[in-house]
């Protein structure tokens, strides 16, 4: 919970200050000890569950009327239930217990101009029939909430999650560490999508110095005076996306054979290096260390004035390597047009999203109905194809 956010939003402050128990975490708003009448007449105590709009740590007006509750269905005193604000019954799982047993709506001519009259309103009509029974009973305990520090590899909340009830799917990221080998164009598109989930670290591998065709080929404008100070690849983009991922950790060098032991212990690895005879040596060492790889890989070539080429994502794992040798090259091609300064950002942001679904896919983020090892997509003809299944 996030008592800054509490105290910075005039809304939930008040809330707390008039004695409801709310606390607030991961995109949520969660009141607790909200008194109601089950269908047996009995009274029992359920919370109710909101998404919460933040920006800035400030939560904005509620983006929906629909509220969450965990109990049963609330009811009049008579155990009869509550009609009025009835709507689904998802029975969705969120996090550490919490579950949406059901969504009601009351939805005011303008909607809710703040989370204060929102939930005030729902726990009024949930209360009230409990309170006919025993005046006694009060959603407003004003009871004190111990803290507990924040342990989301976020630097701000992730109220996408919760917007899209998605948080116990994005649970699956927990606790990975991912590595990216190479940051030029495609593992910059890599690492700004890995950025966004709940891995625990993304340790990033590169030697290189970010310069001006950089800039052309990976996500977000780099300004003239970053140029100017030709940072390293990984402090240049370590700098960017710590702003919003705690575990980023840059490494500017380049892996071989004598530091590979830096790559140990990692979840999984993507490899999106330029140079095949690189890429073999890591592929090699990787398999001998039984770490899962995803390596991307494009080739653009001119041909009448257009540029032909196709995009290749490949998976090897300790049980299914043995498609490796005939799908990555492992010798340096002296004519690759890629190499050159041909500015194609959108290719690479296409490769490293083919790298990231499947890892996604691997996680079970994504259902995998094909379990496919390799995937190639050209691009003249618009074909994808998908091939190395695990038997």
């Amino acid at each position: 919970m996030s008592q800054q956010l509490i105290n910075r939003s005039t809304d939930l402050k008040q809330l707390r200050d008039e004695g409801y128990e709310i606390v607030t975490k991961s995109g949520y708003l969660i009141v607790d000890h909200v008194p109601y009448v089950n269908s047996n007449r009995e009274i029992k105590y359920g919370k109710l569950i909101s998404t919460l709009t933040i920006n800035d740590d400030i939560v904005l007006k509620p983006d929906t009327h629909v509220i969450g509750f965990m109990g049963e269905y609330p009811c009049n005193k008579d155990g009869t239930i509550i009609t009025a604000i009835q709507h689904a019954n998802p029975n969705q799982s969120l996090f550490d217990g919490l579950i949406i047993n059901f969504l009601f709506s009351n939805k005011p001519q303008n909607g809710y101009a703040d989370y204060y009259q929102k939930v005030k309103r729902y726990a009024e009509i949930i209360t009230d029939q409990a309170k006919s029974i025993d005046p006694k009973v009060t959603e407003k305990t004003f009871k004190v909430i111990m803290e507990k520090d924040d342990e989301s590899v976020f630097n701000y909340t992730d109220t996408n999650s919760s917007r899209a009830n998605i948080f116990q799917i994005n649970a699956k990221f927990k606790g990975q560490r991912i590595g990216i080998i190479g940051l030029g164009g495609t593992g910059s598109y890599i690492l700004d999508c890995v950025a966004k989930t709940q891995v625990e670290e993304i340790l990033l591998f590169d030697g290189d110095v970010f310069l001006q065709h950089n800039a052309f080929r990976s996500p977000g404008g780099a300004s003239q005076e970053n140029l100017s100070q030709q940072h390293k690849k990984v402090d240049y983009l370590a700098s960017i996306y710590s702003n919003m991922h705690k575990g980023i950790k840059a490494h500017a060098v380049y892996i071989t054979e004598e530091n590979i032991a830096m790559l140990v212990g990692l979840s999984y690895i993507f490899i999106c290096v330029d140079n095949n005879a690189a890429r073999g040596i890591i592929i090699s060492q990787l398999q001998k260390l039984g770490i899962t790889f995803i390596d991307a890989g494009l080739g653009v070539n001119i041909a009448d004035n257009n540029l032909v080429g196709t995009l290749r994502v490949t998976v090897g794992t300790l049980t299914k390597n043995d498609h490796i040798p005939s799908r990555i090259g492992t010798v340096a091609i002296d004519d690759n047009e890629y190499a050159s300064n041909i500015q194609i950002a959108d290719l690479n942001a296409l490769n490293a999203l083919m790298a990231v679904i499947k890892w996604k896919k691997m996680i079970g983020f994504y259902q995998d109905l094909k379990g496919e090892y390799n995937s190639t997509y050209t691009i003249n003809t618009g074909q994808l194809i998908n091939e190395d299944f695990a038997i």
